[in-house]
């Protein structure tokens, strides 16, 4: 059911706990499936994201995605980090039951709300970068089960 990779960031997170002081905190929670995303960013003048930790409630694809995600942006530029989607975080872990592809989604919602969050605090724009919605599926109709 799970590939080796995503058992491996479930038993042996990648970037878990708090950044005291983050340049950017980001929230994202799936009302559906009760998961919820807390990604910290430590962003350096240059715009490279020095460090990234994350804090996740939710079943072990949750854990693996956003640890999964957290090593993709690690040492990345914000723009590098904004060009790591839901389906770069599923390949990096060699797939996810269909069932599970929304982890993914709750993934690159993180990283988006955690950058969204350092523009607000820093007064930039992030070229690509929406406002985050408060649930990922916050417009969406039964998508889902289309998978």
């Amino acid at each position: 059911m799970y590939s080796e990779k995503v058992m491996d960031h479930f038993q042996h997170p990648r970037n878990v706990g708090e950044i005291e002081n983050a340049s950017g905190v980001g929230t994202v929670g799936n009302a559906k499936c009760g998961d919820i995303m807390r990604m910290y960013l430590d962003i350096d003048d240059n715009g490279i994201i020095q460090d990234v930790k994350f804090k996740t409630f939710g079943c072990g694809a949750a854990v693996a995605t956003s640890s999964m995600a957290t090593e993709l942006v690690k040492g990345k530029t914000i723009q590098e980090a904004m060009e790591v989607t839901n389906k770069a975080v599923m390949e990096a872990l060699d797939g996810l039951p269909p069932v599970k592809v929304h982890c993914s989604l709750l993934a690159e919602e993180a990283i988006h709300a955690a950058l969204w969050d350092y523009a607000e605090k820093h007064g930039i724009k992030i070229e690509g970068l929406e406002k985050p919605k408060s649930d990922i599926h916050e417009g969406e109709e039964e998508e889902e089960e289309e998978y």
